[in-house]
C-alpha cells in the first residue's frame, strides 16, 4: 500500500500553478495520483512524502 500525503501550498493561486506542480510530481514519482485543490492551496498525492515535498518546492513553490 502507498502512503497519501496532503501537502499546504498556499502560493499556488492558479492554473498554471497546477500545471507546474502536476508535472513537477510526475517527474518525480511517475504514476502518483495527485489531486490538486486550488480552493484550498492542497496537493495530494501517493509516495515518498519527501521525494514529493522536494519536487514541489524545486519547482518554485512553499510547502507548509
Amino acid at each position: 500500500m502507498t502512503d497519501t500525503h496532503v501537502f499546504k501550498v498556499a502560493d499556488m493561486t492558479c492554473a498554471h500553478c497546477e500545471k507546474t506542480i502536476k508535472a513537477a510530481l510526475a517527474e518525480a514519482l511517475p504514476g502518483a495520483p495527485v489531486v490538486i485543490d486550488l480552493e484550498h492551496h492542497t496537493v495530494t498525492v501517493q509516495g515518498d512524502a519527501a521525494t514529493a515535498q522536494a519536487a514541489i518546492s524545486a519547482a518554485g513553490y512553499t510547502v507548509g
